[in-house]
């Protein structure tokens, strides 16, 4: 014990002695370099020379000379976005370059640049002009093309520059003569593909609008259609349609409790199958045009719950088995005999933010409700279906669900 108190007494000893030696040399005392660290040096340094504009949608990339400024700490641009809403951007000392951005037009604004220093002193201001490009949020509303979906509408566009946006669909309720908007629909991708379901096929109106992470807000555009017929298909009618590669069933919760439409106790629930897969016989034929999923709510983000699925369909009156069914994901309209890759899912993260594995008491009411999933316009009328779950949140060789919704046209 002594012998460890001795060794650990040296060790700090050493230690004291070292930053004493650090501390008292002369090298310390001061920081060779072009940029100081602090400054109390109060003089105005000169503005940024050279300047020149690049026109952006919504933006403008400005590039210019920096002063020769041994305290510089930043460049400041400081613009009005819109009438009411001033902006400023910051770009280091290290950079030539500062993005303006946020503008809510198409048209010319007055952009002022400081250079700042360490004391946090400015220099005289050089104000341009820029004149950006349409903004994106702007471009994308006025290109959505909107027509008649099953029970609503659809929403299509693109965001080329793959910007944030929010896409807010209204629709019009005659029992209080105004408008009811939807969850809005956050985007980041290059394809906006949004629907509002759940109409019958009566003429119904709808509008459509876009924001983005500045506030603004386009105008709304309307449009009056009739949507696709579309109910839920009756499941009184489906029954299960065995085949050698479907999955063996544990604990006996068998296939048919997946779409017997009682959300409680027993699902379906496989024992280990790499395939994770079953088939129903829907018992109609039906143009299918979206899916509700309905995870076990225990561990509804993790464990042996669906993350990723695929919908088979076939139109044969008696669909043969595939004997080298794969177990991954394969592309939309990949033809396996009988049957056909109608669409590949994700089910979503939890609403919440917390990662998977995790969920609140809103996430699990999300999921409680069950989640759609919408079947691309180009899947084809089946008679037959086949569930397969190509991942579970852990996952694992076996999958656990408690019920399947399938909406469509059954009149087709």
């Amino acid at each position: 014990m002594k012998k460890i108190f001795k060794r650990r007494y040296f060790a700090c000893y050493m230690l004291v002695s070292v930053l004493l030696i650090v501390l008292a040399s002369p090298s310390c005392k001061k920081a060779e370099s072009n940029i100081q660290v602090v400054s109390t040096d109060q003089t105005k340094p000169g503005p940024v020379t050279n300047v020149k504009v690049e026109n952006l949608n919504g933006a403008a990339r400005l590039t210019y000379t920096l002063p020769n400024e041994k305290n510089l700490l930043y460049v400041l641009a400081r613009y009005n976005i819109n009438d009411t809403r001033t902006r400023e951007t910051k770009a280091s000392y290290y950079t030539d370059t500062i993005i303006v951005d946020g503008f809510a037009r198409a048209k010319e604004y007055t952009v002022t640049l400081y250079a700042v220093s360490r004391a946090n002193v400015m220099s005289d201001p050089v104000t341009v002009t820029v004149n950006p490009a349409t903004p994106n949020y702007l471009y994308i509303n006025s290109n959505l093309t909107i027509t008649p979906d099953f029970g609503g509408a659809n929403f299509f566009g693109f965001n080329p520059n793959k910007v944030p946006v929010a896409v807010h669909v209204i629709t019009f309720n005659s029992a209080t003569n105004k408008y009811d908007e939807q969850e809005p629909t956050y985007l980041t991708g290059d394809t906006i593909n949004v629907s509002a379901l759940g109409f019958p096929a009566a003429p119904q109106k709808f509008g459509v609008f876009v924001t983005d992470r500045f506030g603004n807000i386009s105008d709304t555009v309307f449009k009056t259609l009739t949507p696709l017929f579309e109910v839920a298909l009756d499941k009184k009618k489906f029954s299960t349609f065995h085949l050698p590669t479907d999955s063996p069933i544990g604990y006996g919760w068998e296939f048919k409790f997946f779409f017997d439409d009682n959300l409680g106790d027993p699902g379906w629930h496989t024992t280990s199958n790499p395939l994770k897969i079953g088939t129903i016989a829907l018992g109609v034929t039906a143009k299918i045009s979206r899916v509700r999923l309905y995870n076990r709510l225990s561990d509804i983000y993790g464990y042996q719950n669906t993350r990723q699925f695929t919908i088979w369909g076939s139109l044969k009156d008696n669909p043969a088995d595939y004997s080298a069914w794969p177990a991954a994901t394969t592309p939309v309209g990949t033809v396996l005999g009988d049957w056909v890759n109608m669409g590949n899912f994700v089910y979503p993260n939890p609403p919440s933010g917390l990662p998977p594995g995790n969920a609140n008491a809103a996430d699990i009411a999300y999921g409680a409700a069950g989640v759609d999933f919408k079947m691309p316009n180009t899947a084809p009328k089946a008679k037959f279906i086949r569930f397969q779950c190509t991942q579970t949140w852990a996952g694992l060789d076996y999958v656990n669900a408690k019920e399947i919704t399938l909406f469509g046209d059954p009149t087709q």
